[in-house]
């Protein structure tokens, strides 16, 4: 059980200079939390704006529950009788006063942050294989799960608010981590949940179309990627902070160019301090000669697609950076396995090989099947939706490459959400019919029927990609989140009619 910690409120304060105090402030804090459901008494109720909810419109539940004091950024028109700290920004404040709450974990282990669009999970899988090679102890905290050693927590979005990731940090700082490898999303750094972090390592993947409904432009979406760069790789204590950037984007050039951290570069198409050559890319995998600053050896790795070459890349620069010996690097690649929901084999007895991979933007479907059709002896056929409730000018794009790209391509749901199915599917139509000469296609909004109508349409050879939601074991329809695996799905199926 976890124990409770007391913490004078006067001391939290101390990392709010801005905020406008009113009622008594002698108080002390036994906890904190945004979710007026999670207050117990003598809790700190810190009130979060947000785009679907309001946290202000809670402070009456909180305070039934016991909150001894409260953060708001708005006015609350009324008189609680307990504390009120107003702040220009809650969030922000949140973070302060988390870690001063939980005695600032981020400072005892080394921060490597990896933000961009596409390969952040697949990055973060192989820089922790290299890690633990080298006799380190990682922890990472990404889309898949939050884990330490045999410590695994689902995760409900990619970066955690502030609160839980202090939470976090703190929890497998005294386990004994040395490391955390955080997948820092965009919405995390434009929403402040990462501002009390340094990262001695900053990793940018790529950008391409996806969260403009958050956004609104790519541009936008630049700026909230760059603060990472920006913000959070200022060098402090005399603390060297490395800036890894893929040079092959246009995107990481420029963000090259915005930050004052040392900047260490990787690609395929240009001269990088980190690249590889004479690379053979094949369903066991990849291999070649990996090219880095005074050396060059040969590496292997299971992992498949040229795609995957940048994640390795990204991987073995970053551990370059935090003094990692190439030989352990070396050792570390291969060890990395299969990665949930990333191009994950669903194993069956058919001769039918079948992957289940998160691409969910146009960018990576497009990299996913370009890759695919290298390997791929036969026919691919592709299974894919939109999620609803999200970005809809993405969705004709991905039915211009599904059907540019395979042979084959089932049309369903991905995650709709309170958007209706059809209408998200009609969008992707609109692509689909563009591409003149393309694949055969068809619609089938229930997943599992699509999914049984792309595996009944393979033969013996033929390569089936189910594209998405890979790791996820959900489905949002409506308000209600539904169990939903496609990997257990697809092998469910498979076991069924093989």
């Amino acid at each position: 059980m976890e124990s409770v910690r007391k913490v004078p409120l006067a001391e939290l304060l101390r990392q709010l200079p801005e905020a406008e105090l009113k009622g008594e402030m002698g108080t002390s804090v036994c906890g904190i939390s945004y979710d007026s459901r999670k207050v117990k008494p003598g809790f700190l109720f810190v009130a979060l704006k947000g785009s679907a909810s309001d946290g202000h419109l809670y402070v009456g539940d909180a305070i039934e529950k016991g909150a001894s004091s409260l953060v708001v950024q708005e006015d609350i028109g009324q008189d609680p009788c307990i504390p009120v700290i107003k702040v220009p920004d809650s969030r922000r404040a949140l973070a302060r006063i988390a870690s001063v709450y939980y005695e600032w974990p981020q400072k005892r282990l080394q921060l490597i942050g990896i933000t961009g669009t596409n390969g952040k999970t697949t990055t973060s899988y192989i820089l922790e294989a290299i890690l633990r090679e080298a006799g380190l102890k990682p922890a990472v905290i990404g889309t898949v799960n939050y884990r330490y050693e045999s410590l695994v927590c689902p995760a409900p979005v990619t970066t955690p608010e502030s609160l839980d990731l202090m939470k976090g940090l703190k929890k497998v700082a005294d386990m004994g981590a040395t490391h955390a490898v955080v997948e820092v999303s965009s919405h995390a750094l434009d929403q402040g949940r990462v501002t009390e972090c340094l990262f001695r390592v900053g990793v940018f993947t790529n950008l391409s179309r996806d969260h403009l409904d958050y956004h609104g432009s790519m541009e936008d979406y630049l700026q909230a990627k760059s603060l990472l760069f920006t913000e959070h790789l200022e060098s402090r204590n005399g603390n060297d902070s490395k800036a890894v950037i893929n040079m092959d984007s246009p995107y990481g050039r420029r963000l090259a160019q915005m930050t004052k951290a040392t900047v260490v570069s990787y690609g395929l198409n240009r001269a990088c301090d980190f690249t590889a050559h004479n690379v053979v890319i094949s369903r066991d995998g990849l291999s070649g000669k990996l090219v880095y600053p005074g050396g060059e050896e040969r590496f292997s790795c299971p992992l498949i697609g040229r795609f995957n070459l940048y994640n390795i890349l990204a991987a073995v620069a970053a551990s370059f950076c935090l003094g990692v010996p190439m030989e352990l690097i070396l050792k570390g690649v291969p060890s990395v396995g299969s990665v949930p929901g990333r191009l994950e084999p669903v194993k069956n007895n058919s001769g039918i090989t079948v992957l289940v991979d998160y691409a969910h933007t146009p960018d990576a479907l497009e990299k996913v099947l370009q890759d695919l059709r290298s390997v791929a002896p036969k026919r691919i056929i592709t299974v894919f939706g939109c999620g609803g409730d999200r970005d809809r000018g993405k969705r004709p794009e991905m039915g211009r490459i599904a059907v540019s790209m395979s042979d084959f391509v089932v049309i369903t749901s991905d995650n709709p959400r309170t958007e209706d199915p059809q209408l998200i599917v009609e969008d992707i139509l609109k692509g689909a019919k563009e591409v003149t000469g393309g694949a055969p296609y068809m619609v089938e909004l229930d997943r599992e029927k699509a999914i049984e109508a792309a595996l009944a349409r393979a033969d013996k050879g033929d390569l089936v990609l189910i594209a998405g939601k890979g790791h996820e074991d959900y489905q949002i329809v409506g308000s209600q989140k539904r169990p939903f695996d496609d990997r257990k799905v697809a092998a469910r199926i498979l076991a069924r009619v093989g």
